[in-house]
């Protein structure tokens, strides 16, 4: 988790905060160490570098990174859907 998810992570409201870190310790956690790359909720972003995924979690969009030598899955933001693409290409 970089510094920046968890700064908008603990910007949410408490009660909300706790619902999203629940959603993603006990399903995203599990999906994204099985398998990165697919499922219902995870999608690749198109035009983005280095190539970034998001995983959505009801109106918020989860995006990280993977890492394929090292297998390893940097969670970059958290954000509300409204706001998750601004400025984004």
């Amino acid at each position: 988790m970089t510094e920046t998810f968890q700064e908008k992570l603990n910007g949410l409201d408490k009660g909300f905060r706790e619902l999203i870190v629940k959603k993603i310790n006990g399903y995203v956690i599990p999906q994204l160490v099985s398998e990165p790359h697919f499922g219902i909720n995870i999608k690749k972003l198109k035009g983005y570098s280095p190539e970034t995924w998001r995983y959505r979690i009801g109106n918020h969009r989860l995006f990280y990174l993977i890492e394929e030598k090292g297998k390893v899955v940097q969670l970059l933001t958290i954000d509300d859907r409204k706001d998750a693409y601004k400025g984004k290409s």
